[in-house]
C-alpha cells in the first residue's frame, strides 16, 4: 500500500470532505451483525435492556452538569454496547453466542452489576450534591 503513491489513508469524515456521492442507502430500519433478526433486539429487546437505558439516559444531565471527568467517563462507559449485549434473553443458537462472549453465567447476573454500577454513579453524584 505504501509504495503505490495512488494510495492513501482518510478518516469516513475526510472521505466524505473529498469526494462526491455517487448514490444514496435507504435504510429505514437499523441493521446489525447479530443474531437471526439483524436488528436492535440484542442490545433492546426484553426490559432489563430497556430500563437499564433508560436509566442511564436519565442521569445524562445531572452527569454531564457535574464537571468531574471521571464521573463523565464513567457514565460514558456504561454506554458501550456490549453491556446490553450480555443482558440479552434470546435463546437458540442466538442464545449460545450470548453466552459464549458474557463473562457472566446469566444475563440476570450482567443486569445486577450494571445495575450496581449505576447506583454507584447515583451515590457519586449525591456526594457532589446533584439531586437524583
Amino acid at each position: 500500500m505504501a509504495k503505490n503513491d495512488n494510495n492513501t489513508f482518510m478518516t469516513v469524515s475526510e472521505a466524505i470532505d473529498n469526494f462526491e456521492p455517487v448514490d444514496y442507502v435507504d435504510a429505514p430500519e437499523t441493521v446489525t451483525w447479530a443474531d437471526t433478526e439483524r436488528d436492535l433486539s440484542a442490545w433492546l429487546g426484553n426490559p432489563m435492556q430497556q430500563q437499564a437505558i433508560v436509566a442511564l439516559y436519565e442521569l445524562e444531565s445531572k452527569i454531564l452538569s457535574t464537571d468531574d471527568l471521571g464521573l463523565i467517563e464513567d457514565w460514558r462507559l456504561l454506554q458501550t454496547s456490549d453491556h446490553f449485549y450480555y443482558m440479552c434473553t434470546k435463546w437458540f443458537n442466538d442464545g449460545d453466542i450470548h453466552a459464549y462472549f458474557s463473562p457472566y453465567d446469566t444475563p440476570y447476573e450482567a443486569v445486577i452489576n450494571y445495575m450496581n454500577v449505576w447506583h454507584d454513579l447515583q451515590f457519586r453524584l449525591g456526594e457532589k450534591g446533584v439531586g437524583v
